[in-house]
């Protein structure tokens, strides 16, 4: 197709109602979304790496929008890379209704009810009032993108002991989301944790708990 516009990237152009621009490896980001083998996957990880024999290459985590299966994927560095043209919007998530997950528009106040399958694991970190961004191609939601780390409350664990600090030394935790994970020993109910969404892993115990 012919580029209708020159910019930073190659060219823009439309794929299956899809505004997508030629960019290259150089500008791959965490939560970008690209078209990959004809499908729209989302970047979960990047690495740059420059070995000390052979061409620089880019590591990938990618996430297929459409089914969620996340595959690896290593770029030539330089290579080029289609990227679709996304609206982030920020919405706050009020409730879970049935299936559905509602969230409001914090501009005009209409509520938006989007699938358990979008949410996917996301779900894990989700509490009532917080503000998260909705990825959007025009009408089309294609994934939520929570902050980094989140607060949560432990609503339920094996009591702790002050000064135990075992390193490495873990124990289950239920938190207020019902999401399950491994929390040091000296973590109680009702503290306040910071958990990585990304990995779903515990981070530290939240301050001013």
């Amino acid at each position: 197709m012919k580029a209708t516009k020159q910019a930073l990237y190659f060219g823009i152009f439309r794929l299956n109602y899809f505004e997508v621009f030629v960019a290259t490896t150089a500008d791959i980001r965490n939560n970008a979304v690209i078209i990959f083998k004809s499908k729209r996957m989302k970047v979960i990880e990047f690495q740059h790496v420059k070995p000390g024999k052979g061409g620089a290459f880019v590591r990938t985590k990618l996430k297929d929008i459409k089914s969620g299966k996340i595959i690896d994927h290593t770029f030539n560095s330089g290579a080029k890379v289609e990227f679709i043209r996304v609206e982030a919007k920020e919405m706050q998530y009020l409730y879970l209704d049935g299936e559905s997950f509602v969230f409001m528009d914090n501009d005009n106040y209409e509520q938006l009810m989007i699938s358990k399958d979008v949410i996917s694991k996301n779900k894990n970190y989700l509490i009532a009032g917080m503000n998260i961004d909705i990825l959007f191609d025009g009408d089309e939601i294609l994934d939520v993108r929570l902050p980094a780390h989140v607060v949560l409350n432990v609503d339920s664990t094996e009591p702790g002991f002050k000064g135990n600090t075992a390193t490495g030394a873990s124990k289950p935790a239920t938190l207020e989301t019902d999401y399950e994970l491994n929390v040091p020993l000296f973590i109680n109910e009702n503290d306040k944790i910071k958990v990585d969404t990304r990995s779903g892993e515990y981070v530290e115990r939240a301050k001013n708990n």
